[in-house]
């Protein structure tokens, strides 16, 4: 499959669904809101203390529902009663993000997992079974990939990458994230998302012959600034024109 002629280098990609105030990140109200623009979607998920996967990117419940907490002490029967954002949305389950956007627009899925690889990457492939749709998923984490390749060949998978200076990490870590030293042989990625901010580096150039998604692209003068070192953007907080 030549990936240079298909959505994920076609279609601009709303980070966390296309949200603003009335549409919190991750909501239902966001993906549907990506779909009527004609956006794809980038989601993210984590795994709830009973097993549940739901789309949620931070560890803690304290910026998007402003309770104190962490998710993965949740269970399903908690989701109910904590609004995102003061709005009347809650955390959504995978399960019911794909039945919501139902094929209408493709969706990137990024795996958050740190820890051990196996559970939370097994569920996402069982509830993506049979979804009609097109679905790729992404992780910083090259295990988590190579996990997708052993598992769900068919599954597209993307290295997320960057200097990544602001985000918490061991210093090895970041170090070979930055050079993507798995990407290739561990992750066998298809595609790379790399941070915008660091872009063009002479680390992305080694794999020009894989579609680059910049990430996260926050304003139009980003987006211009951005658009001639990568094929597609993952963008937020604005409308880019093209």
């Amino acid at each position: 499959m030549d990936l240079f002629k298909t959505w994920i280098v076609e279609t601009p990609i709303a980070h966390r669904g296309f949200h603003d105030k009335n549409n919190p990140e991750n909501s239902i109200s966001a993906f549907k809101n990506a779909i009527a623009h004609g956006y794809a979607i980038e989601l993210d998920v984590q795994m709830l203390s009973d097993g549940t996967v739901v789309v949620f990117h931070d560890e803690s419940l304290s910026r998007m529902t402003g309770n104190d907490g962490y998710l993965q002490f949740l269970t399903k029967e908690d989701l109910p009663m904590l609004k995102l954002k003061d709005s009347k949305e809650t955390i959504p389950t995978l399960e019911e993000t794909l039945k919501a956007i139902n094929g209408k627009t493709p969706i990137i899925i990024e795996i958050k997992n740190n820890s051990k690889v196996r559970e939370l990457e097994q569920k996402v492939i069982e509830i993506i079974d049979g979804y009609k749709g097109e679905v790729a998923i992404a992780s910083f984490n090259p295990i988590v990939l190579a996990y997708f390749k052993q598992h769900a060949p068919n599954i597209l998978r993307g290295q997320l990458a960057g200097y990544l200076k602001n985000i918490k990490m061991k210093f090895v870590t970041r170090w070979a994230l930055k050079r993507m030293i798995l990407a290739k042989k561990v992750a066998c990625a298809d595609f790379i998302m790399y941070e915008a901010k660091t872009l063009p580096n002479r680390f992305v150039k080694r794999f020009k012959k894989l579609p680059l998604l910049a990430w996260t692209i926050k304003s139009q003068e980003e987006y211009i600034k951005v658009v001639k070192y990568c094929d597609n953007v993952i963008f937020e907080g604005f409308e880019p024109k093209i």
